[in-house]
Formats: C-alpha cells, sequence, structure tokens
C-alpha cells in the first residue's frame, strides 16, 4: 500500500495525458485497424515509460547499482547507437514491394519525385515557426509518410523531437485514408477524378527486375550517399524477393523479419514519448506541421500531374500523382477507391501502384537529400 500511495503522489498531469494519448492509440490500433502492428505497441509503450518510477527506464539493481531498463536499452542499441531498428525494418519493407508496375511504366518515377513537395514547404514552415534547422528539417520528412525515414533522419540529425515525429509520421500514416481524399479533392474536380488510363503493361523481365535493386542503390549512393543505408536494405530486400532462388528467406524478411522489427520499434519509439518531453507546446506544433506537410505532399504530387497534362494528349488521371506518397500501399488503394466513386468502372489501380512504389524510393532519397543539406549547413 506504501509503494501505491508513493506512486500516485509521484504522478504528474503530463503523465495523465500520455495515458489518454497511449489509450487513444491503441484504440485506433484496434477499433479503427490503423497500422494496428505499430501503433498498438507505441500506444502500450506510452503508458508504460510514463509510469512513475517505471522500471522499464531504469532499474536499481542489488547494492544500489543503476541499469537502464529493457526500453532504454532497446533505444540505445536499436535506434540511437546504430539505427539498426528503422534500416533493417526496410529489409522486409523491400521484400514486400513489387516493383513491376513502375518498370513497365517508368513515367511513374515522376510522380514519386512530385509528391516530395510537402517535405520542403514544411521545412519552411517549421524554421519560420521557430525551429532550429535540424529540428525543422526532422519535422519536414513527416511529409514523406514514412515512418522508419523519419526515425533515421531525426536521429542522425539529432533532433530534440524524436517521439513527436514518429508518432507523428505513424499517426498519419494510419490515417491515409481519411486524410488523402479530401486533400486530392481539394484540387481537383470531378471531371478530372474520372478520366480513364489504359493499363497495357510490358513485360518485365526477370534480368530487368534483378538488375533495377543493384542500379538504384549504386545511383542512389553516388547521388545521395547519406541515404545509402535506408536505400541499399530496401533494395536488398526486394533482390532477395526478385532473385527467384531465396524462396523461404524472401518469406520470412516479408513476414517474421518485418513483423518482429515493427514489434520492437514500437515499443522502442515510447522511449521518447515521456511526459515531459511530450506534452509540450511543440509537440502540437509538430503534429499541425506533420499533417500540413503530408496534405501538401499529397497536393503536391496532384498538382505535378495536373501540369503533366498541360503536355500531353493523352491525359493522365491527376490522383495518381497523390499515390506518389510513400504509404504503401494504402495510397494507391485510396486512389483506385476515389477512382471508382465517381466511376464505376475506371480502374486506375496500377498506374497509381506504380508511382506509389515510387514514391517509397523517392522519399528515402529526399530524406538522404536533406540530411545532406543539413549537415552541410551547419
Amino acid at each position: 500500500m506504501e509503494f501505491l500511495i508513493e506512486g500516485i503522489m509521484a504522478l504528474t498531469w503530463q503523465q495523465v495525458v500520455m495515458y489518454v494519448v497511449g489509450v487513444v492509440l491503441i484504440w485506433l490500433a484496434i477499433k479503427k485497424e490503423y497500422e494496428p502492428s505499430l501503433l498498438l505497441p507505441m500506444g502500450f509503450g506510452a503508458i508504460l515509460v510514463n509510469l512513475p518510477m517505471s522500471g522499464v527506464l531504469d532499474q536499481v539493481l542489488e547494492g544500489g547499482i543503476e541499469s537502464h531498463g529493457i526500453v532504454t536499452w532497446l533505444f540505445d542499441v536499436g535506434i540511437n547507437a546504430s539505427e539498426a531498428m528503422p534500416v533493417l525494418l526496410f529489409i522486409g519493407i523491400g521484400a514486400m514491394i513489387d516493383f513491376g508496375p513502375l518498370l513497365s511504366n517508368p513515367v511513374m518515377f515522376l510522380f514519386g519525385a512530385g509528391a516530395q513537395f510537402g517535405i520542403f514547404a514544411a521545412i519552411l514552415l517549421a524554421a519560420l515557426l521557430g525551429f532550429d534547422l535540424k529540428d525543422a528539417a526532422s519535422i519536414g520528412i513527416i511529409g514523406a509518410a514514412d515512418g522508419p525515414t523519419s526515425i533515421l533522419v531525426s536521429q542522425v540529425l539529432n533532433s530534440n523531437y524524436i517521439g513527436p515525429i514518429a508518432v507523428a509520421a505513424y499517426s498519419y500514416m494510419a490515417l491515409v485514408p481519411i486524410i488523402q481524399p479530401a486533400a486530392i479533392k481539394l484540387v481537383t474536380t470531378k471531371k478530372e477524378r474520372r478520366i480513364h488510363m489504359e493499363y497495357n503493361p510490358k513485360s518485365v523481365s526477370r534480368q530487368m527486375r534483378i538488375a533495377f535493386p543493384i542500379v538504384v542503390t549504386i545511383i542512389v549512393g553516388l547521388v545521395a550517399p547519406t541515404s545509402v543505408a535506408l536505400v541499399g536494405f530496401l533494395m536488398f530486400g526486394n533482390l532477395i524477393r526478385e532473385c527467384g532462388v531465396l524462396g523461404t528467406m524472401s518469406d520470412t524478411a516479408q513476414n517474421n523479419l518485418a513483423n518482429l522489427i515493427t514489434l520492437l520499434l514500437g515499443i522502442t519509439i515510447s522511449f521518447s514519448m515521456q511526459a515531459e518531453n511530450f506534452v509540450t507546446v511543440q509537440t502540437i506544433m509538430i503534429m499541425v506541421i506533420g499533417l500540413f506537410a503530408f496534405v501538401m505532399d499529397t497536393i503536391g504530387g496532384v498538382v505535378f500531374a495536373k501540369i503533366v497534362n498541360l503536355f500531353l494528349k493523352k491525359k493522365v488521371n491527376p490522383m495518381i500523382g497523390g499515390a506518389g506518397i510513400s504509404a504503401f500501399p494504402m495510397s494507391s488503394r485510396v486512389v483506385q477507391k476515389i477512382a471508382m466513386q465517381e466511376d464505376p468502372t475506371n480502374v486506375i489501380l496500377m498506374h497509381a501502384a506504380g508511382a506509389n512504389v515510387s514514391g517509397q524510393i523517392a522519399s528515402v532519397i529526399a530524406g538522404g537529400m536533406v540530411i545532406n543539406l543539413v549537415t552541410n549547413m551547419l
């Protein structure tokens, strides 16, 4: 009873707020099924690390010796010291991705690049609102709609807001089906959303599928060396998938490895969700700027597609530009759903999927470019 009273007395209102945040994340994971593999461990972790005198952060061993708790140890080893968890997760992501729709229609590379506008718009907004350059750059990467990239960039740049950035990135990734339709409809007409696109895929040889991850790794390594960790492991995972001789390993990467790292990553991120650092005005600002980045990425991709249409006889459905963000495969599914709501016969899923996987590559490259830019300026 004495320990119970001591724990209650040590409780702060900020910690109570974090319990509410944790419960909301768990509710979104279970009730709404928004990225449950991430939001559920993040939500539960937010509660764990905010219990007074929490043993998951620090432990006092026999003899009064202090030791790191499990969450602190995971954070130090998996994120703080080596960024291992976000990087390893990309092996699983790469093994899940089929670049066939992109390789059969290479023009979709352009839409992946066009949908990164929100990153740089958000960096500018964050800087104008008073965040220093390394924090502004880390916040802007939320617009990539790519949680591992957001974590890696904020960690490499030593941002003070890794926790809020991770929560914002994964939360908005989970909310793609809610955010993107509103953003897309804001800048398109019904006529544009009903544009049909023929899908005549070119044959993609096995040799091309194998060469693609190797060539991309080399090119990106020369253009944006700091993004090689993410791009390289993404492409390594894809090479495992496409080589045709590592079927069991590909299945392991897609399922066991990806699930394990995602589970550990979610609970580890909670280290940065300690109340005294999380319940601040800056966190609210980060969530708002992150939403702005996400919306502007979508709008930027759609507007880019509309500009491209000015030079085309056969118009593209500008919604595929919005699928150029990194939230794969949710964004392409959202675009297809909107298209069928406007016209049940309109199937643009494969075009959207091509733009979507292009966005996966583009977001990682953008992250590397931001790291290069900021480190050269500081």
